[in-house]
């Protein structure tokens, strides 16, 4: 029973879907006996009037020869004329013999929030498919047809683009808008593996877009499908492409050009909101008058020459160096000869061929070296940490008792243990070297022609690299920081040597001698050009802390330099350094990310900028010896009173009162201005803190009666010089990531050098020798107190 009550249910539906579907084919059969089909031969540049509903439906059909050796373009205008279209708009629909174009009209084109722009003007290009054969006819057929039952008039009209292929060198003007897109052809000529497509206009805006597309159909030119494939560039007054032959198999390109439907891309103003979701609104005449031009790029000879220019420059450094080292390692043995003749006149010499020996007699009140060095240099340093112990004598003399004196020599601030001293600043270099490996494994930037911020008018690709001059500028950094090494290895073997053999001068003469930080600044330089160069893949806001994050350490690392020259027992450990600016590099990338606008990072900022400089400078003006109580509020006032209004003329109190003004000024400014750039901003504090303190150092250095020796003055006056030059190229401003591509892509100019190296290019040279020279300054400029006692060297 089951069974036959599963069969007649089964039967009633399949019987009820047979019913239902001969009723719709009825009704299809039905409605095509009342639609009318109308197919009309159709010429090139006639304009043909008709009116449409949805009873007829009208097809032109076209036909045009097609030669192999001759490109034209074929394109399809079309004008709605009558009133109210929007509701009930025509589709176009053009069949070609490889591809399918359909478009309405009016065309609704949608911005941001999806707002919804009609457009009753359409222009089109079609496709053009590769023929095989030299010479073909090829039929095409545009249908028209609507849903709308009331009468809707059109105008259609079919034209060849003759100028639809574009010839090297040689500028080609049109106009396009947001329904009337261009494209245009361009075949690779021989000899001529890349070329740099360059679009131009004299109208800030309508925002446009610049896009390379591989010879296929359908070609994507229209504002919500432009980027789906090839390369693109949002573009306001120019737009720069460099195009290479190997990645088109065809051996040529579309050049297609579209304008937006609105301006925010290019940093444009923000239209109104619609009132309705679906309201239409008027977009006005965005009609835009650009040009193009296809030139081709350099050859692989102007790579060799730039490839070679920049190594020249920097050997010559390398081969300046030896022939100084030669100079002055000649000069210091004859200066040596010299002394030891003074100090020993019964000297014997004798010659025996052409050699000739100095026999000496030994200093009759030779000090004994046993007591001033202590425990013997051969001891292994391995288990000596800087907080094992404090080898300063207390129990000779305190701490506050020597650190404040009125007048402090060297001698007071370098008691303690050399060796402790030397292994606290070699953690410099080692922990250095683990932040370098740590920032490298991160750097992996990808992205498109619109998130990389290069200068398109001088960017020469090389395999995955679009501006591989860029990438090459850096070497500069990492040769110079090797060579910079390369002079700190010589030194520190000289002063070892100095020490192995007890020599006096090198035990209780100059300014104590610990290279640590040397070889953690040259290691900087290094890693600077490496990351230089990683950001320089694809620059732009997400990735600029890796271009800055040395120069922060590179700032902080001259700075801490100085103050260990006259205070080798009291400075800041490595861990303590390098977490410092570990948290300058953190609120680096909060400023980039947050800071543009906002009142209340810029409050925060200002705050325990203000704190921090504050701690440090009472922390650097009291050596360490002062406590955070009650009472302090008290002791500040009396400091102000005694070091500042009695005795500013007789201390450097006033120097430093100065200074901490001009400290908590910059901090006011960045509080009133905000400024958009917080890194450069960053930056910008850090050098000038380096640089006021720079110039502190050296007019006390003159004032305590010392000399600047010929060898620091002269790399004194050149590296003022060439960090004059260089700012001058740094602030040419070929791109900014502040701004939008579209934006940026303004501020793009030629080469200037060897038609490879822009501006950019050449402040990477420059700096990296400005800040060769600056290393080679703070190596030099206390050369003059190598044979002056460490207690009559003063501190400040």
């Amino acid at each position: 029973m089951t069974i036959v009550l599963c069969l007649s249910c089964f039967l009633f539906r399949l019987g009820y879907v047979a019913l239902l579907w001969l009723c719709v084919t009825h009704l299809r059969c039905a409605r095509a006996e009342t639609k009318t089909v109308v197919q009309k031969d159709a010429e090139f540049d006639v304009t043909y009037n008709d009116t449409v509903t949805s009873d007829n439906q009208t097809i032109y059909a076209f036909n045009h020869t097609v030669s192999r050796n001759k490109t034209e373009g074929v394109r399809v205008t079309v004008d709605v004329l009558s009133e109210g279209a929007e509701s009930s708009p025509i589709l176009f629909v053009v069949r070609q013999k490889q591809a399918v174009l359909s478009f309405q009209v009016p065309l609704i084109l949608r911005g941001l929030y999806q707002r919804k722009y009609p457009y009753a003007h359409v222009g089109r290009t079609l496709c053009q498919p590769p023929t095989r054969t030299l010479t073909e006819t090829q039929y095409f057929f545009v249908d028209v047809s609507t849903l709308s039952s009331l009468g809707t008039q059109y105008q259609l009209r079919i034209s060849r683009v003759d100028s639809f292929t574009l010839h090297t060198d040689k500028k080609f003007s049109f106009t396009a808008s947001p329904s009337q897109p261009q494209y245009f052809k361009y075949v690779f000529p021989d000899g001529v593996d890349t070329a740099i497509v360059k679009v131009n206009s004299e109208m800030t805006f309508p925002c446009s877009v610049m896009s390379i597309q591989d010879i296929q159909c359908p070609v994507y030119d229209l504002d919500n499908n432009v980027a789906f494939i090839g390369m693109y560039q949002t573009m306001t007054k120019t737009a720069a492409i460099t195009v290479q032959r190997k990645d088109f198999p065809s051996n040529s390109f579309y050049v297609v050009v579209v304008v937006k439907t609105e301006d925010e891309a290019c940093g444009g103003p923000l239209r109104f909101y619609p009132l309705r979701p679906d309201e239409l609104i008027d977009a006005g005449n965005r009609s835009k008058t650009l040009d193009v031009v296809v030139s081709p790029a350099i050859s692989s000879d102007v790579y060799v020459m730039g490839m070679l220019f920049c190594l020249g420059i920097f050997l010559s450094f390398y081969l300046l160096t030896f022939l100084v080292a030669c100079v002055e390692n000649k000069s210091r043995k004859a200066n040596k000869n010299n002394q030891i003749e003074k100090d020993n006149p019964q000297s014997l010499t004798y010659c025996k061929g052409s050699y000739c020996f100095l026999s000496l007699s030994p200093p009759l009140s030779e000090r004994s070296l046993e007591s001033v060095t202590g425990r013997s240099r051969q001891e292994s340093l391995s288990s000596i940490e800087e907080d094992d112990y404090d080898t300063l004598a207390d129990i000779d003399s305190d701490k506050n008792i020597v650190r404040t004196k009125k007048y402090l020599c060297v001698s007071d601030l370098a008691r303690k243990d050399k060796r402790v001293l030397s292994k606290k600043y070699q953690i410099y270099f080692c922990v250095l070297l683990l932040t370098c490996s740590s920032l490298l494994q991160v750097v992996n930037v990808t992205g498109n022609q619109d998130i990389c911020y290069y200068n398109f008018l001088c960017a020469h690709p090389l395999g995955n690299l679009s501006a591989f001059n860029n990438i090459l500028s850096n070497l500069g950094y990492v040769m110079l920081g090797l060579l910079f090494l390369l002079i700190v290895l010589q030194r520190d073997i000289i002063h070892s040597r100095a020490l192995d053999r007890n020599d006096l001068n090198a035990l209780e003469c100059g300014i104590p001698k610990h290279f640590g930080l040397f070889y953690a600044m040259g290691t900087a330089l290094m890693m600077e050009g490496l990351l230089s160069a990683c950001y320089h893949v694809c620059p732009n806001y997400t990735n600029f802390q890796f271009d800055t994050s040395f120069m922060y350490m590179i700032a902080g690392l001259c700075v801490l330099k100085l103050y260990q020259k006259r205070h080798p027992d009291i400075n800041a450990s490595a861990y303590t350094a390098y977490a410092c600016l570990a948290a300058v590099i953190f609120f680096s990338v909060l400023g980039v990310v947050f800071g543009k606008g906002n009142m209340v990072f810029w409050i925060v900022f200002s705050v325990l900028h203000i704190l921090a400089t504050m701690l440090l400078s009472t922390q650097l003006y009291y050596m360490g010896r002062w406590r955070l109580d009650s009472g302090i509020l008290r002791r500040i006032v009396y400091v102000i009173y005694t070091d500042c209004i009695r005795q500013c003329s007789d201390n450097s109190s006033l120097t430093y009162i100065v200074l901490l003004l001009f400290c908590l000024s910059r901090a006011a400014y960045g509080l009133l201005k905000t400024p958009n750039d917080f890194a450069s901003y960053l930056l910008a504090i850090a050098i000038c803190n380096l640089l006021l303190y720079f110039a502190f150092y050296i007019i006390m250095k003159l004032r305590s009666g010392e000399r600047i020796q010929c060898m620091a003055m002269v790399c004194i006056l050149f590296t003022a010089v060439v960090w004059g030059f260089a700012l001058f190229f740094f602030f040419q401003g070929l791109s900014t990531w502040q701004k939008t591509p579209a934006e940026s892509r303004e501020h793009n100019r030629e080469c200037i050098v060897l038609s490879f190296f822009d501006d950019h290019d050449i402040w990477h040279f420059l700096s990296s020798i400005a800040m060769f020279g600056s290393f080679l300054v703070l190596l030099t400029m206390d050369d003059d107190l190598d044979d002056v006692q460490r207690d009559k060297i003063f501190v400040f």
